[in-house]
């Protein structure tokens, strides 16, 4: 149960920067519910290759998981 409340305070975190660091305006909740999902989609490949890196290897890869999610979420769903 802990793992993912981690996982939702990392995921909320991830997607605050990662809609930061790509200039993307999103209301709170979809922040949070991005963050959240990058930070599962992320986390999941990027430990399977930065294994030795344990809890670093889990945010740099919800970071890499929203980034990529925001690029996907402009470049289809974003028509402004």
């Amino acid at each position: 149960m802990g793992v993912i409340v981690y996982w939702i305070i990392i995921g909320a975190a991830a997607g605050f920067v990662g809609t930061r660091l790509l200039k993307i305006d999103l209301p709170l909740p979809q922040t949070i519910a991005l963050g959240i999902v990058g930070a599962l989609i992320g986390a999941v490949v990027l430990r399977m290759f930065l294994a030795v890196l344990g809890v670093a290897a889990g945010f740099i890869g919800a970071i890499l998981g929203v980034a990529v999610l925001v690029f996907l979420y402009k470049r289809y769903i974003d028509k402004t």
